[in-house]
């Protein structure tokens, strides 16, 4: 016999819901750059999506808040970084508000097209940005894949129950 949802205890949709339902929903996690006209901006981001094959085509989602989205909203290309287990504070920095996010002990460097490239990740991509879609108080990004390298040692970094945590065997 399988077990089926306690109907009576549905919740009516509200911001609160989502958050709560996809606090449930292990993430792995990334970081986005770009290149600003004050300097590199980033953030830490669950939202990532492979969307298509061919061509290599990816998508995240940016609120239209976040300190970010002025360069976001303009960049031509980004850079996508996936996180290992070991980049727990990496991806707290990236998501703290007002963080110094590229000073030390930030690890990168300017590479294709002026992205930010993060060291030490797991994967890296560069990528075109090709659309940016409306989305309630979001935007949804949609990058082509330029180039990228997935080489990294180690395992995924993921975001479960409002914490970063690591798989376990």
């Amino acid at each position: 016999m399988t077990a089926t949802p306690e109907l009576a205890t549905a919740h009516t949709a509200s911001p609160d819901l989502l958050r709560s339902v996809f606090r449930r929903h292990a993430a792995g996690v990334a970081v986005i750059t770009a290149r600003g006209a004050d300097g590199p901006v980033g953030f830490t981001a669950t939202s990532l999506t492979s969307v298509s094959a061919d061509p290599p085509m990816l998508s995240f989602g940016i609120g239209t808040t976040a300190s970010s989205w002025p360069a976001m909203s303009q960049a031509e290309h980004v850079g996508v970084h996936i996180l290992g287990e070991h980049q727990q504070e990496l991806a707290a920095t990236f998501a703290r508000s007002g963080a110094d996010r590229f000073g030390a002990p930030t690890d990168w460097r300017e590479g294709p097209e002026g992205v930010p490239v993060l060291g030490g990740v797991l994967a890296w991509l560069v990528c075109r940005v090709a659309a940016r879609v409306p989305a309630g108080d979001h935007r949804v990004m949609l990058a082509e894949v330029v180039l990228g390298d997935p080489g990294g040692p180690g395992r995924p970094l993921l975001y479960h129950q409002g914490r970063f945590t690591a798989l376990r065997d």
